[in-house]
């Protein structure tokens, strides 16, 4: 079950202009007991919806994955926000192609 480990105060913006706030998540793997953690952006926009990153870090146990978590920068949010926009576009593109 995966569970909020940071909620951020301080919204971060694309370089589009929409705002979004973001929430280090993470969960215990069940196959092998490591911890991964990700980041969830959640729009102050309604219409533009929420975006969720790949797997960001795979630690030994919880105090390393909060370990993490608390460390994360707003340059380090930034990049993760880049990444899973990257990859909403890059699943866009392939659905498009699928299509032709």
């Amino acid at each position: 079950m995966s569970e909020i480990l940071v909620k951020f105060d301080e919204p971060i913006i694309n370089p589009r202009g929409a705002l979004y706030f973001a929430e280090a998540f993470g969960r215990q793997r069940e196959e092998d007991g490591l911890w991964e953690g990700w980041i969830e952006f959640e729009a102050l926009d309604e219409d533009v919806g929420s975006i969720s990153s790949l797997r960001e870090t795979t630690q030994p146990n919880r105090r390393d994955l909060e370990y993490w978590a608390q460390g994360l920068s707003r340059v380090y949010l930034q990049g993760a926000l880049a990444r899973a926009e990257g990859t909403l576009l890059s699943g866009s593109e392939q659905d498009e192609k699928a299509s032709e």
